[in-house]
């Protein structure tokens, strides 16, 4: 006779494969759509100074994996009462955080209109996985967790500049969030269904892209990544140390880079091409080359907190301090190497 348990964990796993390759096949048919959508209304990005492609190209295309994000959401959230209200909130602030972005790649719209927006939906999903806060310490949480939140939206928008890096780091994550098991309840089914999703848009936007994430989809794996990150923290599966350490790749990058226009005095959130990755493309590395170097680096220190997550949050803050100090060390050699070779080509 077959224990229950067995039984059990074979549904379950029966399950997991069929929400999984529902989710591709499904994020692959709407970022089909979206492409003929986009195509039909001239919803282009062209090549220009502050561009990294060559030919013009559709944009829009997260409008598929944001779709199964909502749907599958909704399911799991019909089906887990205990997870049901976080869950809510999490596709409100999802749909919101989409919703503005579909509207700037269809008309511009202000910078602080998106930003209002991504911090309304950030301090929703902060109050709704850590609770109302009760005193000045709990507030101050809160307000971190919403800053956080807001600033890995707008980081996985900011690097969502050549093909395939954005997509293939929200799978990244979701990977080693998953071989974690830091999602508990219906939160494992998102952290699934955002591998699924990108995977069924990859094809579409790598080795060549034939179309593009877009605002649409680039804010909105930002702000799944990090509620999958802050649900792991607050069921204290996952030290924040490690959780930030898990996203370094684009927090490095995108921080430096934003650090390194203020400073300079430039208008830092219009459209440029100084990110790191944005000048080895410049260089001559191609979009695949830079986006595996980038996947490379996630891939280590995920390992690294796989294997850190046992030890507590000390060793994981002195450990995460490390890596990151290196990473920008490494960022810092890179670019000042690139623009110098960069002005004696001139």
């Amino acid at each position: 006779m077959i224990p229950a348990t067995a039984v059990r964990a074979e549904s379950d796993l029966l399950f997991a494969l069929l929400v999984f390759v529902c989710g591709a096949c499904v994020s692959a048919l709407l970022t089909a759509l979206a492409r003929y959508y986009a195509l039909r209304r001239d919803l282009l990005d062209h090549p220009g100074q502050r561009r990294n492609h060559a030919v013009a190209t559709p944009r829009g295309g997260g409008i598929g994996p944001v779709a199964v994000l909502l749907g599958g959401g909704a399911l799991f959230a019909a089906l887990d009462p205990q997870s049901r209200f976080a869950l809510v909130v999490f596709l409100i602030g999802l749909a919101v955080v989409a919703a503005i972005g579909w509207l700037d790649d269809h008309r511009p719209t202000p910078a602080w209109l998106r930003l209002i927006v991504h911090l309304g939906a950030a301090l929703a999903i902060s109050i709704a996985l850590l609770g109302l806060p009760h005193g000045p310490l709990q507030c101050a949480v809160i307000v971190l967790s919403t800053f956080g939140v807001a600033g890995l939206v707008n980081a996985w928008n900011f690097m969502d500049g050549i093909d395939g890096i954005a997509a293939s780091q929200a799978g990244l994550v979701a990977i080693i969030l998953l071989a974690g098991a830091w999602l508990a309840g219906a939160w494992w089914a998102v952290g699934l269904l955002l591998l699924a999703a990108v995977l069924g848009f990859l094809p579409y936007n790598i080795p060549r892209a034939r179309i593009f994430l877009g605002d649409v989809g680039s804010g909105a794996l930002g702000f799944v990544v990090a509620a999958l990150l802050l649900r792991a923290i607050a069921i204290g599966r996952l030290p924040w140390p490690l959780a930030l350490l898990l996203v370094s790749a684009f927090l490095v990058d995108s921080g430096m880079t934003l650090l390194s226009r203020v400073l300079y005095g430039k208008t830092w959130w219009r459209p440029h091409r100084e990110h790191l990755y944005q000048w080895l493309v410049r260089s001559g590395y191609t979009h695949l080359q830079v986006t595996r170097c980038y996947a490379l680096w996630t891939l280590v220190v995920g390992v690294l907190v796989l294997l850190l997550a046992q030890f507590g949050s000390d060793v994981g803050a002195l450990v995460s301090l490390g890596a990151v100090s290196c990473a920008t060390l490494l960022w810092v050699w890179s670019r000042n190497r690139l623009w110098k070779a960069a002005r004696h080509r001139r």
